[in-house]
């Protein structure tokens, strides 16, 4: 393809959203430059796997890419990788890189994500304190990992419960210290909270709630972890993982709006019409919420990524995708559709306290907002398909775990 010199778009972030768009734009028609910077040494990759199939070892790193190499190449995606975005003159359209390289944009894309919130506590940069966030990361745990070796997890969040899961997995001796009154309290209700900490528990993970770390000291035989408490725990490794913050710090000294995370239209576009951004570190509008949210969903990373894409391409087309999720754990898939948060009742179809297999649907009054499904399915597919049509569900209906699903549909 014959690239036209004047135009060219740049990408900043090498991750799922970043992967997906170039190869949209290119798609789409785009017959410019396409020029994608990331900060780490290696081509884009899956990162959900990390905290699962990867740690566990089930999956290599080459297993996790999210296209190989060859893809790029024939999309023409020039690949400027290890390299970081220091700055953003929109009055001459360049981006100045770390290395004092200045490049020229017709269009630009923010993909830069998000980055681990840092535990403010004595001893949090000690060896053997990880965060889990990039394939560096995980790479540097797997050397501490082993059989009969402790961790303390700090953060019962679904990274610190699938990084649980994970090294339970490989026979380690593993403790959850969550400073909150339940794990998951922040995303999910308290019956999902106590349906997680029984099957950890059964696990063998040792979940400890309203418990916070106050210190990780060094010690002759590894560390140990402070809580302020009569509860100090020994370990030989410490994983911290208390959620995240929106890389808009770019973006903010460019002079665009940012809130919590760029602020973002319809069409995935900041208040400089030249200037995209996407992904994780988007502020944007839901239409099926009615109101701005920022999502931590490679789901939304794609369909964000593709709707920059027809925007840049002339074809605008308006994100308005139901967010969706997943996490694995032990022999549990949890298959999130929607956002419960504001939700006022809870109905629970199948057997949340002794099984394995359950859905969660959470409500608004009568209107379905989102359900937890765990080992179902086609109970996730319903809802989603559902929630996307502005349906409901009938919840005595639902309730039933025999009646048909179909049925309930409002």
């Amino acid at each position: 393809m014959k690239s036209t010199p004047e135009k060219t778009c740049i990408v900043v972030g090498a991750s799922h959203a970043a992967a997906q768009f170039v190869v949209s734009l290119r798609q789409g028609g785009w017959d410019g430059r396409i020029i994608m910077i990331g900060d780490e040494m290696e081509l884009p990759y899956h990162r959900p796997p990390l905290s699962k199939d990867f740690l566990s070892g089930d999956k290599s790193h080459d297993d996790i890419l999210l296209r190989p190499a060859s893809v790029y190449e024939k999309a023409e995606v020039e690949l400027k990788l290890g390299v970081r975005v220091e700055a953003i003159d929109r009055d001459s359209r360049t981006v100045t890189t770390d290395s004092g390289e200045v490049i020229a944009y017709s269009k630009l894309v923010l993909a830069t994500g998000a980055r681990v919130r840092q535990l403010p506590v004595p001893g949090a940069d000690l060896d053997n304190v990880f965060y889990l966030r990039d394939a560096t990361d995980v790479r540097a745990i797997k050397v501490s990992v082993a059989p009969g070796k402790s961790a303390v997890i700090i953060g019962g969040g679904y990274i610190g419960l699938e990084t649980a899961a994970s090294l339970r997995k490989q026979g380690m001796d593993v403790t959850v210290l969550e400073a909150m009154p339940r794990i998951l309290q922040r995303v999910t209700a308290p019956d999902l909270s106590m349906f997680y900490k029984r099957v950890h528990t059964e696990e063998g993970v040792e979940i400890l709630e309203s418990v916070a770390a106050s210190e990780i000291q060094e010690t002759d035989s590894g560390l140990k972890v402070l809580t302020g408490g009569d509860t100090n725990l020994d370990a030989d490794m410490v994983i911290i993982g208390i959620g995240v913050i929106p890389n808009s710090e770019l973006a903010e000294q460019a002079g665009l709006q940012v809130s919590n995370g760029i602020e973002v239209d319809e069409f995935a576009c900041t208040d400089d019409p030249d200037i995209y951004a996407i992904g994780d570190v988007t502020w944007h509008y839901n239409p099926i919420y009615d109101r701005h949210i920022r999502l931590e969903s490679v789901p939304n990373a794609t369909e964000q990524a593709k709707t920059a894409a027809l925007a840049i391409n002339g074809n605008p087309k308006p994100y308005n995708s139901l967010p969706w999720f997943w996490s694995d754990q032990f022999d549990l898939k949890l298959q999130i559709a929607g956002l419960s948060q504001g939700h006022d009742s809870v109905v629970i179809r199948g057997d949340i306290t002794g099984s394995r297999s359950f859905a969660a649907f959470y409500f608004e009054g009568d209107r379905l907002l989102a359900v937890d499904a765990v080992n179902r399915p086609r109970e996730f597919m319903m809802t989603r398909q559902v929630l996307t049509r502005g349906q409901t569900l009938d919840k005595a209906i639902i309730n039933n775990d025999g009646a048909d699903l179909k049925s309930a549909i409002v």
